[in-house]
């Protein structure tokens, strides 16, 4: 069995920018209320981080900073990921050099794929580093999905450690937790879908949410965990408008906007990403005033 890398709740955290620079001051302070509320990972240079218009230099320095403001406080999973099997082995290495506990990689995009090919190409990248890696999978993204015999076919590779699993199929993610049993750790990539995946086995969820709300994200993982099912769905259903607003847009358009909107940095995004619609703009408000977080 391999151990996990977390047990709750990781966040997906933004990148602020101020103007065409990463906001590192913004960025600490991020940090440093995530952790005080108690979050039990933190990830850098995701999705939600934008690394896909970060160039190399700016990802694997927001990664080193994030290493050294955490000051092993918590797991920092960088994101480190391509579509070019060569470029993520090398990133992987540089976000290792740098402190990173472990490592997000998500499935090939835009040229995408084989069931074959994610098994050569995953398998090449873990080769080649040593730190537990997080398989991504998120076909909504990137047009291939990880198959569940092919999670079970790299589930004994001692370096390949989790899943993020974000594919919003139930019945694929229950064949792979019966497939991989303890060889792989189960982590929920939908806020969505949290609660549903504990009762699959999950152990935490990679979450968006959290970066507006890390307390009530990790006692909702809390509240499953300790046996408090009822409590936990409770808080998933309370909790699910402001998770529908979080993704009325492409992610992170919304949730970077609400950090903005709740004074913890710009709302600042890269091209292609562009600002919000001003109605949904104000759904997004309208559900941070109802959860309380927003006056």
């Amino acid at each position: 069995m391999k151990d996990p890398i977390f047990k709750g709740a990781a966040t997906a955290l933004i990148t602020p920018f101020s103007g065409d620079r990463v906001d590192f001051s913004s960025f600490g302070a991020i940090i440093d209320s995530q952790i005080n509320a108690g979050i039990d990972a933190l990830v850098v240079c995701g999705t939600t981080g934008e690394a896909a218009t970060m160039t190399d230099a700016e990802q694997i320095d927001t990664i080193a900073f994030a290493v050294g403001r955490a000051g092993g406080k918590v797991p920092v999973i960088a994101g480190a990921g391509s579509n070019d099997t060569e470029h993520a082995a090398s990133l992987c290495r540089a976000a290792e050099s740098v402190g990173a506990d472990a490592l997000l990689v998500v499935t090939p995009y835009y040229n995408k794929t084989s069931q074959k090919g994610l098994i050569k190409s995953y398998t090449y990248i873990a080769d080649r580093v040593s730190k537990p890696m997080i398989l991504y999978n998120v076909p909504s993204r990137t047009g291939v999905n990880i198959e569940p015999a092919t999670y079970a076919a790299l589930a004994d590779h001692p370096n390949i450690a989790a899943i993020k699993e974000a594919n919003g199929n139930f019945s694929k993610i229950a064949e792979t937790a019966a497939l991989v049993g303890d060889k792989l750790t189960l982590y929920c990539g939908n806020d969505d879908m949290t609660v549903p995946m504990l009762s699959l086995g999950a152990a935490g969820v990679i979450s968006v949410l959290s970066n507006v709300l890390p307390a009530e994200t990790h006692k909702m993982c809390r509240l499953f965990f300790d046996g408090d099912i009822k409590g936990s769905a409770a808080m998933q259903l309370k909790y699910l408008p402001l998770i529908h607003a979080l993704f009325s847009d492409v992610n992170p358009v919304p949730v970077k906007e609400a950090m903005a909107m709740l004074g913890a940095c710009e709302a600042n995004l890269r091209l292609p990403l562009t600002e919000m619609d001003e109605d949904k703009k104000e759904a997004l408000r309208r559900e941070l005033i109802n959860v309380g977080v927003l006056k």
